[in-house]
């Protein structure tokens, strides 16, 4: 049966918008609260939703899993989460701005086509070109003039190091053995991620108080829990079990633009032409990239059909992920 047009829309709407939006909520959650023990209480909350709604919905059957099969859902968590999303938190509480910071990470599959490569799952030709125009646009992105005087060269760094945990966890997502359902996965990852930030976030001093943060903060904190990991992330599972994996891929160049966009409505965030260039310079490579990825598990898939033997591609994982998430 198939897929209204307008529920598919509407899930890529709140997918574009809410994650694009989660860059300016978490600048201002650390605007009192602690960065990674925040982003741990975010994601075990979350995690505990998401755990109460499978629980409701479909029984004690989904969490069923090996020991291996947590352990690996674990560790993807903390590339995803204590690698990608806490190198986010921290740059943004050293005062990088939110919109730069989308930029930066709009290389995630940039990232993922080069590990793939490492791992000889061979990329087209015009994908190879698209990863290199994006690395020239991530080299800019980080150049003084992208960035405000007073934040350094280490915060941008931090992200872009966050962004390559991120695609070497999603990466391995796709060798791993993980359990089987999909949102099982997300609460195994979810948790993982957690008891790392928390342990980072001890080990670096940080402590969770009320006392330092004000309202807006909290409303943050709530809006990043409810939305950012709640809503949206159950919106592009539907769309990975329902849309093609091009079309749900396309957050990664739509996010950005919505994060830049609130940065400097919102927040006031200063576009530099420096950034600018970057940006759309790293946007386009990665346009290339998810457009030109699209035509090629197309492609695969029509072996696949044809094939008189079985064909098993080297990337498994056939999606892609956001670190807004």
């Amino acid at each position: 049966m198939a897929v209204p047009v307008w529920k598919t829309w509407t899930a890529l709407g709140i997918v574009y918008v809410v994650w694009g939006s989660t860059y300016l909520a978490i600048s201002y959650a650390v605007d009192g609260l602690p960065p990674l023990l925040t982003a741990a209480g975010r994601f075990l909350v979350s995690a505990l939703v998401l755990g109460a709604f499978v629980a409701v919905r479909r029984g004690s059957g989904p969490f069923r899993a090996t020991r291996r099969q947590w352990l690996g859902a674990g560790a993807v968590g903390l590339l995803l989460l204590l690698g990608g999303n806490g190198a986010v938190m921290l740059a943004e509480d050293a005062h990088l701005p939110s919109g730069l910071t989308a930029l930066l990470v709009a290389g995630v599959p940039l990232f993922v086509v080069a590990l793939r490569w490492l791992l000889r799952d061979r990329p087209t030709p015009r994908t190879l070109l698209g990863v290199g125009i994006g690395f020239v646009g991530l080299a800019v992105l980080l150049l003084p003039g992208s960035r405000p005087a007073g934040v350094s060269l280490g915060a941008a760094a931090t992200v872009v190091v966050g962004s390559l945990l991120w695609s070497t966890g999603s990466v391995l997502a796709g060798q791993l053995e993980l359990p089987k359902d999909p949102l099982v996965v997300t609460i195994g990852e979810m948790v993982g991620g957690a008891a790392g930030l928390a342990l980072v976030g001890a080990a670096r001093g940080e402590h969770l108080t009320a006392s330092g943060a004000g309202p807006r903060a909290w409303l943050a904190l709530a809006y990043l829990v409810v939305f950012g990991s709640v809503i949206a992330f159950t919106a592009y599972s539907w769309l990975l079990q329902t849309a093609p994996v091009s079309q749900a891929a396309t957050y990664a160049y739509v996010n950005p633009v919505v994060a830049v966009g609130l940065g400097a409505l919102v927040a006031g965030e200063r576009v530099t032409a420096t950034s600018l260039v970057g940006g759309l310079v790293t946007l386009l490579a990665v346009y290339v990239v998810v457009t030109e990825e699209g035509r090629r598990r197309r492609r695969v898939t029509a072996v696949q059909a044809t094939s008189p033997e079985p064909y098993v591609p080297t990337d498994r994982q056939g999606r892609l992920r956001s670190s807004a998430t």
